[in-house]
């Protein structure tokens, strides 16, 4: 049964599935010395420019090591209160750390120089956490995507103040995708400093990538991936992954067909009686409010998850194999939950 809960419920990807297959022959050396995990670097340096590479297992082990590179104990992370690493993470940048997350209110997901500007006030005042990174998720946890101006203008003040900026990109090729740019105008070029590239959520069985392009931000890094334990001993079968990924645009074929699935979802659902759009439909997610008693019979037809149960707000996501059959059966369904009223 296809869910409109989670990217990541989908399967494996069958180019991606096959390229796992093809590196499990012969040995190779461990750690990430073998040669498909150079060659993935190499090919992570076409596409984003200098930078430096590591894999992580998942989401938030990719996330705890890029903060742990550009953070301290006495410093802070500010995020939004939506951000993946405020509240899905179970406080592991925190635990693993030591560092304050400065969660800001915002009602699109998205964090501007403005939203952040009075953390400034307290730099230099030895009483408060001092605040170091702005994390930003690109796409956001609502489904909304930072365009490049606005990005740059975060490096910039990041920058300016003696931060860095650090992208969750665990959805990061939805937004490319959606933006029409290339990887490296997306994040190199507006000034991110480290981001983690997520392959989970885009047809990877497991595995994401971590991306340092602030030289300032290598030096301990190898040591705080280990320590994190997420240094995998047999890497090739993650950078297999994702270089198949990166092959003649498999992450962009993907990433925009469940772009276009989230916005036929929108468009057939948002005119439905009783039905709201919440957000904007930039990506591969739909936030909506639906009348209360069509949540749960169309729940167990087609999972999905809650996203503010005090408004009734609910999260529909699409993934790379969401068809167009799979949405309008599920509107189908909501049409005729909706009319038995």
């Amino acid at each position: 049964m296809k869910t409109f809960a989670s990217d990541n419920y989908s399967g494996v990807h069958p180019e991606i599935m096959q390229a796992i297959i093809q590196a499990n022959s012969d040995h190779q050396i461990s750690y990430g010395d073998d040669e498909i995990t150079a060659e993935m670097n190499n090919i992570f340096r076409e596409q984003f420019g200098d930078v430096d590479v590591l894999y992580a297992f998942n989401g938030t082990g990719a996330n705890i090591v890029s903060l742990k590179c550009a953070v301290l104990p006495f410093q802070s992370v500010i995020c939004t209160e939506s951000a993946h690493i405020q509240v899905d993470e179970c406080g592991g940048p925190t635990q693993n750390i030591g560092c304050t997350l400065v969660p800001l209110p915002s009602p699109d997901g998205k964090l501007t120089p403005a939203i952040i500007e009075h953390q400034l006030t307290f730099i230099g005042n030895v009483h408060h956490t001092q605040p170091r990174v702005i994390s930003v998720s690109q796409s956001t946890e609502l489904g909304t995507i930072y365009s490049r101006k606005e990005l740059k203008a975060l490096a910039d003040f990041a920058h300016t103040n003696d931060m860095y900026l650090h992208v969750d990109g665990a959805r990061i090729s939805n937004a490319v995708a959606a933006l029409g740019c290339t990887l490296k105008e997306a994040t190199a070029d507006c000034g991110v400093d480290i981001m983690s590239f997520g392959g989970t959520k885009n047809g990877l069985m497991i595995g994401e990538a971590i991306l340092i392009f602030n030289k300032e931000l290598r030096k301990h890094a190898p040591f705080y991936h280990k320590q994190t334990a997420q240094l995998f001993s047999k890497n090739r079968f993650i950078a297999a992954q994702f270089k198949a990924l990166l092959s003649n645009d498999l992450w962009k074929r993907m990433a925009a067909h469940s772009n276009r699935m989230a916005q036929l979802l929108a468009n057939e659902t948002g005119n439905l009686e009783g039905v709201t759009i919440t957000q904007k439909v930039q990506a591969n997610a739909v936030f909506a409010i639906i009348p209360k008693h069509a949540v749960e019979p169309l729940r167990s037809a087609f999972r999905f998850y809650d996203w503010n149960a005090a408004t009734g707000e609910l999260r529909w996501m699409c993934s790379f194999d969401t068809t167009e059959e799979d949405v309008y059966e599920f509107v189908k369904k909501l049409k005729e939950l909706i009319a038995a009223t």
